[in-house]
Parts: C-alpha cells; structure tokens; sequence
C-alpha cells in the first residue's frame, strides 16, 4: 500500500502506542509439512472464502444469497472503482453491474477467460490463500501489462509498481530489518528471513542486515492475529497470509494463525494448510522494495502461490521491476542462485493475502491516509 508520510508516522504511532491491545502470537512454524500433528490441521472445506463456491456459474442478474461477501471481497482488493468502506457500505445480494466489471477485470489481472461470470475457473482462483494487497489502486488495475523496451528489443512488461513510484532513497541502501520480540521467533526462522532477503540484495545495489533493534530498524517484521491496528485485520488459517508497505514506511506484516513450514520440501506435503514461510517473505520483500503484483504467473510478485509449492527464486520479470527502482547490484552476472528451488505439486492454489498481499497496494480503512 501507498501511504503519505503522514499516514506513515499514524501507523507507526498506532502500532506502537497500542501495542498492549493487540494479540502477538507465538508462529506456529515447523520444520517441515510432515511435523504438523494431524490435530492441528484445519477443516480447510469450511474456510470463509471457500463458502464462495456456492456461487458457481453465477451472471449478471441474477441474486444469491450472501454474495454481498463477495463484493466484499474484491473491494478488499481494490476492484471497485474506488474504495468503499465495507463496515458501513450496505453491499446487496443482487449480481449487478459493479461486481460484473470486478469479475471482468479480475479474470484480465489473473490471465482467465473473461467472461464476467462466476465460472469454475475463476472462483477457484478466488478462494485461494493471497497477500494482503490490493490488486487494483484508485481505479486502476497495478496488474496491467505495459509495453517496455531494452536496447532495440521491445517486449511486455508485467512488472508493476505502487503509485508514484516510491522507493528508498539512494541515501538509504544499506537497510536494517528487525522482528516484533513478542512472537519469539527461533533462530531457524529467522534464517528463513535472511535468506529471502538476500535474494534481492543479489540483483540490485542494497544490502539488508539483520538488527536486534526493533524500533529503530528500517523494515519491522511481525506476526500478528486478526485486527493488529493498520486497517488490514487477519483472518486466521489460509486467506490472507501476509502483508507490506511500499517504502519507506517498512512495515511487514504477516497472519500468526498459518501454519508455517521453515524448512523441508513443502512440494511433497498433501497439506494445503501448510505454507512455506520463504515463499511468502520473498514476495513481500517485494512490495517493501516498490513492487506491486505482477501477472507472470511464474514470477514471485504474482498474487497467488499454489498449495505444496516453494517459490522463492526471482524470476525474469520480478529481477527487472526491482532494477527499474534501484539499478542493477555490479556483481549480477544475470541469473540468479539455486535456480532449482521452485518447485510444485498438482496441487490447487493458494494465494498471498488484502497485499499487502502485498503486498500490494492495499486501501486502509482510514482512507483520508492514503495518497
């Protein structure tokens, strides 16, 4: 999300001045999928989002009950004209022409047929687990393919960014990151971070180093549960996974509930509930860095991630959005390391979470903040 220097200092006063009133979870992390006891495994059929499938071959016209949860959805992620405030706008049930063109530009962002309806493929895209970003800002899909050139080679760019381009300034390239000393994190978690990080240092002039100082860190990393104070309340197991800012606000943001895997090979896991915490970390290194979502499914900056997969090396896209903001690192020899680590199970998909995830460019419910 994109926030005045004012909607930052509100939020970094918020969070800190309210501390006391919101849960810090310890993160459930595990080694590997295999060491999640079965009794800790959530009735994932029950989850909010999946209860959208009884909308299926849903068109213009017609009224179902409950789908004003729906239209809540795809305003949490920007595909209304403008942001609404959902606690207080009183969206109906009837399928109309707003939600059609949200449909519309949502099966365009997500490379689906588009048809304006709610057919099998796009509601399955849908329920997925997601970042906290929005999609779509001020009206404006941040998911738009752009025409882009290197040299005489002229290509398509899928690569976005938040509006008006926000990055850290040049004065500010050698960055700190701490963690929220109330979720405890262990050291094996907290290498997750680091090698996310690491990641993008490869590719462009930056180095992230990791601090004990949470306060006066450049990029706060936290885990939190339901309403944590910046508009974007989590909403426990799947759904929303995590969120971030665009700089320089460098807050990182991520849903205490998930059942997080540190280590192991998540592709083998038949668990959809289990997600691996790298996967997510690299993606919203993104956001913090200026990127917003991109629609090359294989890049880390799209909006979902398939169930059983680890996603973590930068792909073409991503490598080039994040030099448009800051140049190339003089070491990047053009390809980056461990190019083997993607990997994926047949498995449905699963997505980043309103993001912030962002991981994009989410709407605070206290809109006036925004620019």
């Amino acid at each position: 999300m994109k926030l005045s220097a004012l909607a930052i200092f509100f939020l970094a006063f918020t969070l800190s001045s309210q501390t006391s009133s919101f849960a810090f979870p310890n993160p459930h992390f595990f080694p590997n999928f295999t060491s999640i006891p079965p009794t800790l495994l959530p009735n994932i059929t029950n989850t909010t989002w999946n209860a959208f499938r009884q909308f299926a071959g849903g068109r213009p016209g017609q009224r179902f009950q409950g789908l004003s949860s729906l239209k809540k959805y795809f305003n949490n992620f920007g595909y209304f004209n403008s942001t609404l405030d959902a606690k207080s706008f009183n969206f109906t049930d009837e399928f109309d022409d707003m939600l059609e063109n949200a449909i519309r530009t949502y099966q365009k962002n997500f490379n689906l047929n588009v048809t304006g309806e709610l057919d099998e493929s796009t509601l399955n895209k849908i329920v997925q687990p997601r970042c906290g970003n929005a999609d779509v800002i001020n009206g404006t899909s941040s998911m738009t393919k752009r025409a882009a050139s290197s040299g005489s080679i002229h290509a398509t760019a899928h690569y976005t960014f938040f509006q008006n381009m926000p990055r850290w300034p040049a004065n500010r390239r050698d960055l700190t990151y701490a963690f929220l000393a109330e979720n405890n994190l262990t050291e094996t978690a907290k290498r997750v971070f680091d090698r996310a990080f690491d990641r993008w240092a490869e590719v462009i002039p930056m180095t992230f180093t990791r601090t004990e100082s949470y306060r006066q860190a450049d990029i706060r990393i936290g885990f939190y549960s339901g309403d944590h104070g910046d508009g974007e309340p989590f909403d426990g197991v799947l759904g929303t996974l995590a969120h971030a800012f665009s700089p320089t606000s460098g807050h990182f943001h991520l849903d205490g509930a998930e059942y997080w895997v540190v280590e192991g090979d998540v592709s083998t896991s038949a668990v959809s509930s289990a997600v691996d915490l790298e996967s997510v970390a690299v993606h919203e290194i993104g956001h913090l860095l200026g990127l917003g979502h991109s629609s090359v499914e294989e890049a880390i900056m799209f909006p979902t991630i398939a169930s059983g997969t680890r996603k973590v090396v930068l792909a073409s896209d991503d490598v080039e959005g994040v030099q448009v903001l800051y140049g190339a690192n003089p070491s990047y020899n053009g390809t980056t390391t461990s190019t083997d680590e993607n990997r994926e199970t047949s498995g449905s998909g699963g997505r980043f979470g309103p993001i912030l995830g962002f991981w994009v460019i989410l709407g605070l419910s206290l809109s006036f903040l925004l620019i």
